[in-house]
């Protein structure tokens, strides 16, 4: 195929406008959502109790359309890789910009709540997330839309988060939570209208940490580069329940931290338009459409989608420093099949 060809071929296939084809895009797609997914499996087979994959969180992505910058929704992989083992899983989004991917994919059933914090008006991206979006059929009010206006703080938006998501909790009573911390709803991202500060934004990781469920992590949007490795660093702490030093240490990309070089960003100066009338009409609102709801939905017995392979090796035992491209991992596995013993192997010699 011509390269002309190819890239209308694309084009029309919606990978064109904001999800633009570069090189190696399907290994920057495996790499990301092979991430999530193995988190998803990690947490099925109890290797660990939190698993974190910021690379992942591209939450826009539909099943036949790119959007957002999303390409492949990895979220929607990871959740459906947790149903083999949970009855019901349970989605939150603190992203700046509605998680319209993910709430599509699970819009008809009541085996996955989604709880989407976001953006809503004016014409924001993607237009979606109104508190009218509940759910149809059997995923009716199992869709939580929370949509804000511009300049929320933390406190606003703290104390909205924990009220919702604790009645949540208690009443959909899921087995385990996906988080998506997208870093574009903090203060002074290049497409972001909120005034979170890092800390309010941590705050309410650690308040879905508390929960004590198996938990999924994983990134999302972020727009000023800076202010998301500052973010995603410190919730990473939270999660580790680490304390990290405010003052960022000497390291090859210490520039773009300047000048103040430390890790916190406090919130901005952007007119919270959140009246408290506001905030209080949608959080009855929400409330009151859990009330509809049956209470921790049961699931019918089906049958299980078998579990992908999980490598045998020691990761203590790997320098968690050493960076390993996915060509180099690929020229390691070993195919269960590749080698046979006795009569099924093909390289024996034949001897009369």
């Amino acid at each position: 195929m011509r390269s002309k060809d190819r890239i209308a071929y694309f084009y029309d296939d919606n990978l064109g406008e904001d999800c633009p084809v570069f090189d190696n895009l399907f290994e920057f797609c495996q790499i990301y959502a092979g991430g999530t997914i193995d988190a998803a499996r990690r947490l099925n087979n109890q290797l660990c109790d939190i698993a974190i994959n910021w690379a992942g969180g591209l939450h826009h992505a539909k099943k036949c359309e790119a959007s957002g910058f999303c390409y492949i929704n990895d979220l929607v992989l990871g959740i459906l890789e947790l149903l083999k083992y949970h009855a019901r899983v349970l989605y939150i989004d603190i992203d700046v910009h509605h998680g319209d991917g993910v709430e599509e994919a699970f819009y008809f059933t009541d085996r996955v709540m989604t709880v989407s914090f976001h953006k809503y008006g004016d014409s924001f991206f993607p237009g979606t997330g109104d508190a009218k979006e509940i759910g149809e059929r059997e995923g009716k009010f199992y869709a939580i839309n929370v949509p804000l206006k511009d300049g929320i703080d933390d406190s606003s938006f703290t104390r909205l988060f924990k009220t919702i998501i604790s009645k949540v909790v208690e009443t959909y009573q899921p087995g385990a939570i996906v988080l998506q911390c997208g870093a574009d709803s903090l203060a002074g991202d290049r497409l972001g209208c909120f005034n979170l500060s890092i800390d309010g934004h941590a705050e309410c990781v650690s308040f879905v940490k508390r929960f004590n469920l198996p938990l999924l992590v994983t990134g999302g949007g972020g727009y000023t580069k800076e202010n998301v490795a500052r973010c995603w660093t410190v919730e990473t702490g939270v999660l580790l329940d680490t304390e990290l030093p405010n003052e960022i240490p000497q390291n090859d990309y210490i520039k773009y931290f300047a000048p103040e070089f430390s890790l916190k960003v406090p919130n901005g100066p952007i007119e919270n338009l959140n009246s408290k009338s506001y905030l209080s009409t949608i959080k009855m609102q929400v409330l009151e459409n859990l009330r509809c709801i049956q209470h921790a939905p049961s699931v019918q017995m089906q049958e299980v989608p078998p579990d992908f392979y999980i490598p045998e090796f020691d990761e203590d035992e790997q320098n968690p420093d050493e960076r390993i491209d996915q060509h180099t991992q690929d020229k390691h596995i070993q195919r269960d099949d590749e080698y046979y013993d006795g009569d099924n192997d093909n390289d024996q010699m034949n001897i009369s």
